[in-house]
């Protein structure tokens, strides 16, 4: 799965989640939830029930984009915003 993930809904085009991205790039990173959970610290239980789609809250959504080297950062083309 990749992570810049485009999919056409009628004439809209939808880029994936913040939610989305996290999950597509744990399940790919190559490492065990419990793996994962060891080196951020995050209970194995969350990470768990994150991948099955419940949200993620608080500093844990940083520590794991930080762990996965993903950075949140504005488009590069928005007019009028």
């Amino acid at each position: 799965m990749t992570l810049a993930r485009w999919e056409v809904v009628g004439y809209t085009v939808r880029v994936a989640t913040v939610s989305e991205t996290l999950r597509a790039a744990l399940e790919s990173c190559g490492q065990t939830r419990y793996a994962v959970s060891k080196a951020t610290g995050i209970p194995e239980s969350v990470l768990s029930r994150f991948v099955h789609g419940q949200p993620m809250r608080g500093t844990n959504l940083d520590i794991l984009a930080d762990y996965l080297g993903l950075e949140l950062r504005p488009k590069a083309n928005r007019k009028g915003r």
